[in-house]
């Protein structure tokens, strides 16, 4: 046994290859169940996909970078379960494409948003964040109050959502543009910060 730890530890292109197996072994063993269990494949009871407004919202979202600076995943930790609500769960994003879990948070997370302020009060973060959070680092976002949304796109990306496994129905397509043809941004982006975490926070 010794013989052999001497050989590997000399060789270092086959410490590389085996470490890489040992690796890709543990990987298999850790992730690949998960994509079998029910808990990890099958959306929350009660779940309804993004409604064509608020799946624009989540682009504006995403666009703004807004996902840079906040999470998604709040950890089963006391100290984020008692300021943020239930920790994240599997179900809650079968159907996000992609993830916005973050890495970074700037700001707070935001995975249990939903329901807590009015639009109102959005509406005013977002125009200029520090008059309802004098502290806050966050930019203005005042052009999203200015600029409105056609829905030109809005059907092709729901379509799209569906080749991925989201439930939209024929009918949620045709009547994509027509719900938010003419909306600002800014109601597209509340609509879906209004939506965020809501699944979990009816069911504690």
């Amino acid at each position: 046994m010794a013989k052999t730890h001497e050989i590997v530890e000399k060789n270092v292109g086959l410490m590389i290859v085996l470490t890489l197996i040992a690796v890709s072994f543990g990987g298999l063993v850790e992730i690949v169940p998960l994509f079998f269990q029910k808990q990890t494949t099958e959306p929350l009871e009660g779940m309804k996909p993004w409604t064509a407004l608020q799946l624009e919202g989540r682009d504006i979202y995403i666009r703004e970078g807004c996902n840079v600076s906040h999470t998604q995943m709040i950890r089963p930790l006391r100290a984020e379960t008692e300021r943020y609500g239930h920790y994240s769960v599997a179900g809650e994003h079968v159907w996000e494409h992609p993830h916005l879990w973050g890495s970074k948070r700037t700001g707070p997370d935001l995975a249990r948003v939903g329901q807590r302020y009015s639009d109102k009060w959005h509406m005013d973060h977002l125009y200029n964040p520090r008059d309802v959070v004098p502290e806050s680092n966050m930019p203005s976002f005042p052009w999203l109050f200015d600029n409105t949304l056609s829905g030109e796109g809005t059907a092709d990306k729901m379509e799209a959502m569906r080749t991925l496994g989201v439930p939209y129905t024929d009918a949620d397509i045709a009547g994509a543009k027509a719900a938010v043809e003419g909306k600002r941004e800014v109601d597209a982006l509340v609509a879906y910060l209004q939506g965020l975490g809501t699944i979990l926070s009816f069911k504690r």
